[in-house]
């Protein structure tokens, strides 16, 4: 079912669907499903895109139908259409068709690649066989046609020369980089989730706090237990590579001068930021905040430059966590034991707002990223300090609460204005909700599984003009060149 001209619409037509979709589907159980290396601007725009076009370009392969294709063509709806160039979705897609995947493509060679497919007119589907593609005809943007079950809605076809379509796939990017398709949502729409084994399995902050409290041991060192009953190998190293990534993306923004692509002509400030705090003179007690800051439009700036990221949650929030961690790690402790611990506990808190709520913007507006990696970072910020279980769950839920009802409007569909600075301010603000959390017991009287269903909740009230599709707020307010 097409739901038209009013995006508004999908939710109240459909909401008990969409609200088992979102709850059934896409799920993370480990948070090296919620930290996903891939490339800029967005991870539900961009990453979610190439991976489903690499999964179909798999699908042709697997079903022996590459030989006999001639044809491709994709149909982008929604907020994929509405804010799809500025994300660069349409070149995301070129290049999952073309068996690129975000983890390991070289950022450095996507224009080489798409420069191959404009000149020629062809596209090496899965990488082996050359097809007929003419972006202006073969990618097309639905601005006013909106799919039921999610926002990020794309539909992916191959024909043959006969212009027979011999296989037709829709896909959703839920969020975070998650990927599902519309077999996966009529297959299991009256069967419940995959019981996992898990050592201590929640569903709750609640339920994560009970165990603790009956163990002993942290949230970390609950996520870490859960981690290696799910198989998952050299956790520790994974953690710390994760890390990595992130450094190795700050560095780089550290570094890159100049503007950066799109309408706007946006100019780069990490690199001239950093000169100044490396040779000013003058130190008052802010300064510490002034890295803070440093280090999110570094990441962010990368991000909107194509470059690699973690997400964290997703791209769009990729520089709070590292910023925060970066922060830590400067003034505060560089224990690898403490990194491991930041990110066990982040990821754990990210779990809940992808298993309660979500971390798509256009599903829920920037409250589910920024908001998210907020709560994030100020849990993983307490566990490194040594919080208590309950002041970590404390800060995270100061981290959410302060950020609900925050919208998503880029100007011209741009992962930059307001998006980088506001990375800035969820680090800070990530940093304060540690600092108050810390200062006192843990008792408060909202918790965190109050905030997440309030934040999903304010997300579906939500207009969807400021879900992520450029139609309202800064987006129209501002002139964009």
């Amino acid at each position: 079912m097409f739901v038209k001209n009013n995006p508004d619409m999908f939710i109240k037509c459909d909401q008990g669907h969409r609200l088992y979709f979102q709850e059934s589907f896409g799920m993370a159980h480990s948070i090296f499903d919620l930290f996903k290396i891939g490339i800029g601007p967005s991870s539900s725009h961009t990453v979610g895109p190439m991976v489903a076009g690499n999964r179909f370009a798999k699908a042709l392969l697997e079903s022996e139908l590459l030989d006999k294709v001639r044809s491709v063509r994709v149909d982008l709806f929604g907020s994929l259409a509405l804010t799809g160039k500025g994300h660069a979705t349409d070149n995301a897609c070129i290049l999952g068709l073309m068996a690129e995947a975000p983890d390991t493509i070289d950022a450095d060679k996507i224009p080489q690649l798409l420069a191959l497919v404009k000149d020629t007119g062809e596209l090496p589907l899965a990488g082996k066989c050359w097809v007929y593609f003419d972006q202006g005809k073969d990618l097309v943007f639905h601005y006013q046609t909106f799919l039921p079950q999610h926002p990020n809605g794309m539909t992916i076809s191959a024909k043959d020369e006969h212009g027979v379509v011999l296989i037709s796939q829709t896909y959703f990017s839920v969020g975070g980089g998650f990927v599902v398709n519309e077999a996966d949502i009529d297959s299991q729409a009256d069967s419940s989730e995959p019981a996992l084994t898990l050592a201590y399995p929640y569903e709750s902050a609640r339920e994560l706090l009970d165990h603790c409290q009956q163990t002993g041991k942290s949230i970390a060192e609950i996520t870490l237990d859960n981690e290696a009953a799910q198989g998952q190998q050299d956790v520790h190293q994974r953690a710390l590579a994760l890390w990595r990534v992130m450094s190795d993306c700050i560095d780089r923004g550290l570094t890159q001068g100049g503007v950066l692509p799109g309408s706007i002509k946006l100019k780069r400030r990490a690199k001239e930021l950093h000169q100044k705090l490396i040779t000013s003179k003058e130190q008052d007690q802010l300064d510490t905040l002034d890295w803070v800051n440093l280090f999110a439009m570094a990441v962010n700036e990368e991000n909107a430059a194509g470059g690699r990221v973690v997400t964290a949650p997703t791209n769009g929030a990729a520089g709070v966590i590292p910023a925060v961690l970066a922060w830590f790690i400067r003034f505060k402790s560089d224990s690898e034991q403490e990194i491991v611990n930041f990110i066990a506990t982040a990821g754990a808190i990210g779990l809940l707002y992808k298993r309660n709520a979500s971390i798509s913007a256009a599903e829920v507006g920037c409250q589910g990223e920024i908001g998210v990696a907020c709560s994030m970072a100020a849990a993983g910020l307490t566990a490194a300090l040594g919080g208590t279980p309950e002041q970590v769950e404390n800060a995270a839920e100061i981290g959410m609460e302060h950020n609900l009802g925050l919208t998503c409007d880029p100007i011209d569909g741009l992962v930059q204005v307001p998006c980088i600075e506001r990375n800035t301010m969820g680090a800070v603000k990530a940093i304060n909700a540690s600092r108050l959390a810390l200062q006192s017991d843990g008792a408060h009287h909202v918790h965190l599984d109050d905030v997440i269903k309030t934040m999903h909740q304010t997300g579906l009230d939500m207009m969807s003009k400021y879900k992520e599709t450029s139609q309202g707020g800064l987006a129209i307010n501002v002139i964009a060149c």
